[in-house]
């Protein structure tokens, strides 16, 4: 079994798409606000076709012997002015579809993005997390990553 990483192209995209579908499948389970707050904006394929596009995005394609099983999105951020400019680089976004877990291809689009974004001269990295999202948040701790904020939201409208 070959696990692969590799940069997404055009004709990616409807791949990509269905991949992110997936992904907000499962975070929708986890909270309600995640397909509002921190997925794609709609329609999801043009967000994917600018993030193609933006040299500030890397969009990987994670694949097991040729085929695709998983996607990152992570984005070069600036931090606030007091940082002298100074860059973050941010996963986003990462899936990988559940029948292919467990094989590592988390793991070599995680270390791909970070080669990539270490070439700019990023030494500083974030990682998108839900609570609760056990898995998630192993995963990132075994790659080096901390806690280093936690969001808390209230919604009128539920209570």
């Amino acid at each position: 079994m070959r696990v692969t990483a590799r940069r997404a192209r055009e004709s990616d995209l409807r791949t990509l798409a269905g991949l992110y579908r997936s992904l907000e499948d499962e975070m929708r389970a986890l909270h309600a606000m995640w397909p509002v707050a921190d997925g794609l904006d709609e329609p999801v394929i043009e967000s994917l076709r600018e993030a193609l596009e933006d040299p500030d995005t890397v969009l990987l394609i994670g694949e097991i012997d040729g085929y695709p099983f998983g996607f990152l999105l992570a984005r070069v951020e600036r931090l606030l002015a007091q940082a002298d400019g100074e860059l973050v680089g941010a996963i986003r976004l990462i899936y990988v579809d559940r029948e292919a877990r467990e094989v590592a291809l988390g793991e070599e689009m995680r270390e791909m993005a970070l080669r990539i974004m270490r070439e700019r001269g990023i030494s500083k990295f974030d990682a998108h997390v839900l609570p609760g999202h056990r898995l998630a948040k192993n995963f990132f701790e075994a790659g080096g990553f901390a806690a280093r904020s936690i969001i808390m939201h209230h919604d009128d409208e539920r209570e």
